[in-house]
């Protein structure tokens, strides 16, 4: 009985002690990057969602610069048509295809954006305008969950490079393997100011 009862003391304090090394770091760093991603991904759908009645409106307003929105739906098919698995994050090639969709989603919208400058009606419709705020969001929104989850695998990342994190690693945790993350250009830091020049309309 006695015995037991050590055994149950031992086993609590090497928990505890266990715990306060860092034995749960790697899978709670992992569940973080993991709801950091769907942030990202909410996001882009976020965006993706707005762009058909985006595109229709313009179209109103600019039929002939069909090419202009021919490549924004295009770029959003490609997007929405992506299988984005788990294995994603674990992926260097798979993740940086997806990062490559977006930016070219990102691309278009843009030219899409500056074609719109030539149309003072299009610019000044109530309709356009609240499609315009919702992007204007969702673009800042994007920017933070981008941030935030570059933020998350940093620390996953270094949790498995550096002592104590690389011993469980290696010993307790050897399927996890590092994330890929986003080009950290210097924009990637900061909310992006996306001005479609709603000041200027005419």
């Amino acid at each position: 009985m006695l015995k037991n009862i050590w055994l149950a003391l031992i086993a609590l304090f090497a928990a505890i002690h266990l715990t306060g090394c860092g034995i749960n770091n790697i899978p709670t760093y992992d569940e973080s990057v993991n709801a950091r991603w769907s942030d990202v991904q909410n996001q882009y759908k976020r965006r993706a969602d707005l762009i058909p009645n985006l595109i229709e409106t313009v179209k109103g307003f600019a039929k002939q610069e069909a090419d202009v929105l021919q490549q924004v739906t295009e770029a959003r098919t490609k997007v929405t048509q992506t299988t984005v698995s788990p294995e994603i994050l674990s992926d260097e090639s798979m993740f940086q295809q997806f990062q490559q969709n977006q930016n070219a989603l990102s691309g278009a919208l843009s030219k899409m954006m500056l074609v719109v400058e030539n149309y003072p009606d299009l610019k000044s419709n109530e309709n356009f305008l609240q499609l315009q705020n919702q992007l204007e969001g969702t673009e800042n929104r994007i920017a933070v969950a981008r941030r935030d989850y570059i933020q998350a695998v940093e620390r996953y990342n270094t949790e498995l490079r550096t002592i104590p994190g690389r011993w469980w690693h290696q010993f307790m945790y050897s399927e996890m393997r590092p994330k890929a993350t986003f080009s950290t250009d210097a924009e990637d830091f900061e909310t992006p100011d996306v001005n479609f020049n709603s000041d200027n309309q005419g």
